[in-house]
């Protein structure tokens, strides 16, 4: 390896590991009787991870076949927008103030699986059985992103039935190579997922994806495009990538082989995207997807670019889901869809920024107006 690249491979590995330290990892404590304390958010999961032999949950191990549970998580009372409380320094789980797993339900077959979505679709308020499905990014263990789908579906508000899509992430900060190879072997699963969600009666699929999980859902779109799943493709009622850690170019030829995008598109990015910048340095420097500042790159795909930097603290990889003030603007615009293909924006007095817009593709830089930042403040 040459003495540049070798020195920037160890700085990133520092700054990862640094990152890691600093950063409470939860794992599975089933509490049952914690139930009644905070609010109760059901999270079906389909996942290609090797179960735990001794408890509930998860590994980050590779498994050869799909499984499927039902998880119900506590969001404590004392809960913040965009927050995942946890113990820290050798603290014990505190329901009234930490998030806490109340149940777990194991399904013996996809079959089984469906027939209790079936039933949860049927449960949703409104006429339309929507589901929204979050496929999570490098480094995360089981607990992690299950905690993360339940936290975005408390603080969206989101209405839907909601489903964690969970590929083996090894967990690790220097696994980044193993996480690529397994979201890449996990495609296969997310199609299985959103066509078993079809057949479930899902009138809508809106898929989220984070970070790597951004290239395993254009993986997943493509498949279903290669292999002529309309029916399934008919039902996705958007995409929204956050921080998507996909070189530009990939994205691009992933888009042509899909063809039609599903809508809307939305690509949330940030320029002070600290984590995207460390995947830059181990991939040749290779421009990422979620740092894209140039819109004329993407400017033949029919794709929505939310630049939210200005909302960005720490790390600044999650802002669109852990941003206090990103949450509380997107919560109050009633139809993100229809604000930005009618130009709502410009009229909105919760969001003043940029809007520029190249052929097909529009990228708009957001920033909290004084008023709402006054809202906001303790």
């Amino acid at each position: 390896m040459p003495q540049k690249r070798r020195h920037w491979a160890c700085v990133c590995a520092a700054v990862f590991l640094g990152l890691a330290a600093c950063t409470p990892r939860p794992q599975m404590d089933i509490q049952p009787q914690a139930r009644g304390i905070g609010t109760a958010q059901a999270v079906f999961v389909a996942t290609g991870r090797t179960p735990r032999a001794e408890s509930p949950g998860f590994t980050g191990e590779r498994d050869t076949v799909l499984h499927f549970a039902r998880f119900d998580v506590s969001i404590p009372p004392a809960h913040q927008l965009g927050e995942i409380a946890l113990p820290k320094n050798g603290q014990k789980t505190d329901p009234q103030k930490h998030f806490v797993t109340l149940s777990s339900t194991g399904f013996d077959d996809q079959t089984a699986f469906n027939g209790a979505l079936r039933q949860a679709l049927a449960k949703t308020p409104g006429t339309t059985r929507e589901a929204v499905v979050f496929v999570h990014g490098f480094n995360t263990n089981f607990t992690e992103g299950l905690f993360r789908a339940a936290q975005l579906s408390n603080d969206l508000a989101l209405g839907a039935v909601v489903v964690h899509y969970s590929w083996p992430s090894l967990g690790k900060p220097l696994a980044y190579v193993y996480d690529r190879d397994s979201a890449l072997i996990a495609r296969d699963g997310l199609h299985a997922l959103l066509r078993g969600l079809s057949e479930a009666g899902a009138d809508r699929i809106l898929i989220v994806g984070h970070s790597m999980g951004g290239s395993l859902v254009m993986e997943g779109l493509r498949q279903m495009s290669l292999t002529g799943d309309q029916r399934t493709l008919s039902r996705l009622s958007g995409v929204v990538m956050v921080s998507p850690d996909i070189d530009v170019e990939l994205f691009k030829s992933q888009a042509r082989q899909i063809g039609t995008l599903p809508q809307p598109f939305v690509i949330f990015t940030s320029e002070r995207d600290r984590a995207l910048a460390l995947s830059s340095g181990l991939t040749a420097r290779r421009p990422r997807l979620g740092t894209l500042a140039d819109v004329s790159e993407v400017a033949d795909l029919d794709v929505t670019i939310l630049e939210v930097g200005a909302f960005s603290a720490g790390l600044g990889h999650f802002t669109a889901g852990d941003s206090p003030a990103l949450i509380a603007l997107l919560t109050r615009i009633d139809n993100l869809d229809i604000a930005l293909r009618n130009d709502a924006l410009r009229r909105t007095d919760l969001i003043s920024g940029t809007i520029l817009t190249i052929r097909d593709a529009t990228r708009i830089v957001l920033s909290p107006v004084a008023a709402v930042a006054d809202e906001l403040r303790p």
